[in-house]
């Protein structure tokens, strides 16, 4: 299959785009390389050293034999696009290349600003380049989980029956985002899911959870390969941003009371939900919706297992509490549905102390990376 991997520079993409090639498809990456940019911005990094996207698709091709062609262009440059799409004749596009970063919408309205433009507006655009130039590709778009919040009720897989005065209908499930980041998701579904209904294009959105690990079986293959690893306050998630902490025997922070719960998945199963969304595309019309997790955690959980562990590396550190940064809801009921990847052949990949302790062991390795005054918070929603 000619696939696009858009955001293939960043960390879903990277190990996505190998793992595509890998399986005999035709891989061609989208980037801006806009991802390194914001480490520059933030005077932030990847713990683990990564290679120029140049060098990583000439590495991939010596060890494998096959070749990832590379467009470097912004998807808001619509000439840019319409021109990869006429060279390419993609049959999927995976849509990786939106800011994803919750604290990064929130510093200021500028940031806000630019995170719904970029993201709002390049899905736009993807939207219809595939109408002009290829009506059969199927959009393989990385919706959140955190479109959804974190309602009272179970969280269904996209839509919820409703009976309402004696009548029933079949709706999207209600979104209660918590940042701008995840408002321009919003944004993005809302548009899609008019888009499939007026032009047919066929699109999967896989509302994905927190994706936590750092090796595949590709980026394994080389040095210059490997993946990156956030841990700053701003891209760093809860669980590498722990990791990371232990790691140079700081405190592990949790905001708030702990009790906030998320959904998560491994590395490795969002490559293989992408290549499973790929082989079983949507019908032509169709907006269909995959919630992309295997497990979900507490923020207080995870430090106590990520504590557990660096205990028995040796490493010094406590959990602590700090104030909380964010406006959300710290003790809430979670129960979401994840069931229609898992029919079509998901196997997962959990969450063991190998996992935790094979990336911790990664940043002790590297942890003159890592930026101490970057592992707190310093973006507030209030």
């Amino acid at each position: 299959m000619r696939i696009i991997v858009a955001g293939g520079d960043g960390f879903c993409g990277w190990p996505t785009a190998l793992y595509l090639s890998k399986q005999g498809h035709d891989v061609t990456i989208v980037d801006n390389l806009v991802r390194r940019k914001y480490d520059d911005e933030l005077r932030s990094n990847s713990v683990t050293p990564i290679a120029t996207l140049e060098e990583r698709v000439a590495k991939w091709k010596e060890v494998s034999g096959k070749e990832i062609k590379t467009f470097i262009g912004d998807l808001n440059h619509y000439d840019f696009l319409r021109e990869v799409f006429r060279q390419t004749e993609p049959e999927a596009f995976v849509h990786f290349a939106e800011q994803r970063s919750a604290p990064y919408s929130m510093i200021d309205r500028e940031h806000a600003v630019y995170t719904q433009t970029n993201n709002v507006v390049g899905n736009l655009n993807v939207l219809y380049a595939i109408k002009e130039f290829a009506p059969e590709c199927h959009l393989i778009k990385l919706g959140t989980m955190g479109e959804y919040g974190t309602p009272n009720i179970d969280i269904e897989e996209g839509y919820i029956e409703i009976e309402h005065k004696g009548r029933k209908d079949t709706l999207p499930y209600p979104k209660q985002p918590g940042s701008f980041y995840h408002l321009s998701k919003v944004h993005d579904s809302h548009n899609i899911t008019f888009a499939c209904k007026i032009w047919g294009i066929r699109a999967t959105d896989l509302n994905q959870g927190i994706v936590y690990g750092l090796h595949t079986e590709e980026t394994r293959m080389d040095p210059v390969l490997v993946n990156r690893v956030d841990y700053d306050g701003v891209f760093g998630t809860a669980l590498n941003r722990f990791i990371n902490q232990a790691a140079i025997g700081h405190d592990i922070t949790v905001y708030g009371s702990g009790g906030q719960t998320r959904a998560f998945l491994n590395i490795e199963d969002t490559v293989r939900c992408v290549e499973i969304a790929a082989e079983n595309p949507a019908d032509k019309g169709e907006f269909r919706v995959f919630n992309q997790f295997t497990e979900w955690f507490s923020v207080q959980e995870l430090a106590e297992r990520v504590h557990k562990i660096a205990q028995e590396e040796g490493l010094q550190t406590e959990v602590k509490k700090i104030e909380n940064p964010r406006i959300e809801n710290e003790d809430h009921y979670y129960n979401a549905v994840n069931t229609k990847l898992r029919d079509l052949g998901l196997e997962p990949h959990l969450l063991t102390d190998d996992v935790i302790r094979d990336i911790l062991r990664t940043a002790v390795e590297n942890k003159d990376r890592i930026i101490q005054e970057n592992v707190l918070p310093s973006i507030t929603w209030k």
